[in-house]
């Protein structure tokens, strides 16, 4: 029985293979991967830093896919023989062996399904900016940002991104008023897009004497990073930047900066970089990568309309930071349900310490089939 469920399964995972075939063709990739070789060798490829920022990523990303796929393929023939030698004989060690394979190929298959054919938008690949704002109110909800702040560091680390932190705000008895993640690595935003939202938090107050149950609000937004692709600049008459100025204490090393962006309302805090310098420059890639992609994809989608910048005002803009989309319940009973996709697990405990991708995948899949770039996304700007 127990091969015969290994048969089934790797019939299941063949035909994923076949059908991510459809989306891309390993001679395809390799006929790319050398025609963008050959324009790297060409004397003007180094004289726009725009262009070869763009064609070096391509090629990373090529190679990355076509080893994963290659690395798919050689597993499977593996099991594949695997399965044939055991029909003919009993073998524990062969047969747990191939349970091995299945299992290391179900991992490989499943992350080439969601990065081929849930995460095809340009911004997907791109590292991402994670922003996280206690909601108003009391110490819950700034207990309740740390908490949240702690979640996206666990997933984070444990998938190997290079996290920093930019800016954080603590809270006036606890936790945090507000925090910024700079989160480094190769479809970082495409995933973590699906955190764009309002979580909320039903728990007994630890902070209540009489253990009273509290709700707790966090928005979180998720923009990707632009990076050196993109040459824009924002005119300096539309920034407002305010330094920290020393006042008495001479000695106390303050290197914030805050940046507000006139036309649409829109700032920026940055405190966690060595100078004002840097904080300067932090602050000010978030703002480009606010104004470009958020929000999302609304506002990528009024800008190749033609919509100008200084024509959007914030009241003109509908956050999706404001949207209720997942519930974190830890009494009377424990429960995470995403209000989006309605998947819900009773483990909150391992959701709160980065065991999100239930979540994330579920919200891909259904972005996939709903996703319309038209009319709809020209309604944030009503």
């Amino acid at each position: 029985m127990e091969l015969l469920n290994i048969k089934r399964e790797v019939e299941r995972l063949s035909n994923i293979l076949a059908k991510l075939k459809a989306v891309f063709d390993v001679r395809e990739l390799s006929a790319r991967i050398e025609y963008l070789n050959q324009l790297i060798s060409q004397s003007t490829f180094w004289d726009n830093s725009a262009t070869f920022y763009q064609i070096l990523q391509e090629i990373e990303h090529l190679n990355a896919t076509k080893k994963q796929y290659q690395r798919s393929h050689f597993i499977l023939e593996d099991i594949k023989a695997a399965l044939e030698l055991l029909e003919l004989s009993a073998d524990e060690e062969l047969l747990l062996e191939a349970q091995t394979n299945l299992t290391q190929l179900q991992q490989e298959l499943e992350t080439i399904e969601i990065q081929q054919l849930l995460l095809s938008d340009p911004c997907d690949q791109k590292g991402a900016f994670l922003i996280i704002t206690a909601g108003v109110g009391n110490t819950d909800a700034q207990y309740w940002a740390y908490m949240l702040l702690r979640m996206y560091s666990k997933w984070g680390e444990s998938n190997s991104y290079k996290i920093l932190l930019v800016e954080e705000s603590c809270g006036d008895l606890a936790g945090i008023k507000s925090a910024s993640l700079e989160i480094n690595g190769r479809y970082a935003y495409g995933y973590l897009k699906s955190e764009t939202g309002t979580h909320q938090l039903e728990q007994i107050s630890p902070f209540d004497v009489i253990n009273s149950l509290r709700t707790s609000l966090v928005n979180v937004e998720v923009i990707p990073i632009l990076g050196e692709s993109v040459e824009w600049e924002i005119p300096e008459k539309d920034l407002e930047i305010t330094f920290y100025r020393h006042r008495g204490n001479v000695n106390r090393t303050e290197t914030w900066v805050n940046i507000v962006h006139i036309p649409t309302g829109i700032s920026v805090f940055c405190n966690q970089e060595r100078s004002q310098m840097q904080n300067k420059e932090k602050a000010l890639a978030i703002l480009k990568s606010k104004l470009f992609a958020m929000p999302t994809p609304g506002y990528a989608y009024a800008l190749a309309q033609g919509v100008q910048i200084d024509k959007i005002q914030p009241r003109l803009i509908k956050s999706l930071s404001s949207k209720l989309i997942r519930e974190y319940i830890l009494h009377p009973y424990t429960k995470v349900k995403d209000l989006r996709t309605n998947v819900e697990t009773a483990a909150a405990t391992e959701v709160l310490e980065g065991k999100i991708d239930l979540f994330i995948k579920a919200y891909l899949q259904q972005l996939n089939h709903t996703t319309s770039v038209g009319k709809e996304a020209l309604d944030n700007f009503k």
